[in-house]
């Protein structure tokens, strides 16, 4: 699921919360965590762990190119090593394609549901 770029986030997500956002597991956002150093939530005392919007984008980047485009986890750190700019513009355009397919089908079941 991607993220909503226009939603006012809250300063911090729990775990759960990030997991939920781009339904993958808690376990996997822990593995990628240690996979890719640019995704460093915040630890409490507990250890529990608090995302910022910058770590959510983060995650929005690594599953962009693991999930959506099926790299190899090499492949993507090299990627963000390499190109992170051109990556993130790539994510943002993606997202946005996705939205507008969306809000298409949105419209079509309006028009369909009207015949």
């Amino acid at each position: 699921m991607a993220l909503n770029p226009n939603k006012e986030l809250k300063l911090y997500y729990s775990i759960s919360e990030v997991a939920e956002m781009f339904g993958v597991t808690e376990t996997l956002l822990r593995y990628w965590e240690k996979e890719f150093p640019t995704i460093t939530p915040r630890k409490s005392g507990r250890n529990i762990r608090q995302y910022t919007k910058e770590d959510i984008e983060a995650v929005r980047l690594v599953y962009n190119l693991v999930k959506v485009r099926g790299m190899k986890l090499a492949a993507a750190r090299e990627t963000l090593k390499k190109n992170k700019e051109g990556t993130l513009q790539t994510t943002e355009v993606i997202d946005r394609l996705q939205a507008i397919r969306d809000e298409l089908l949105s419209i079509r079941r309006e028009l369909d549901g009207l015949v």
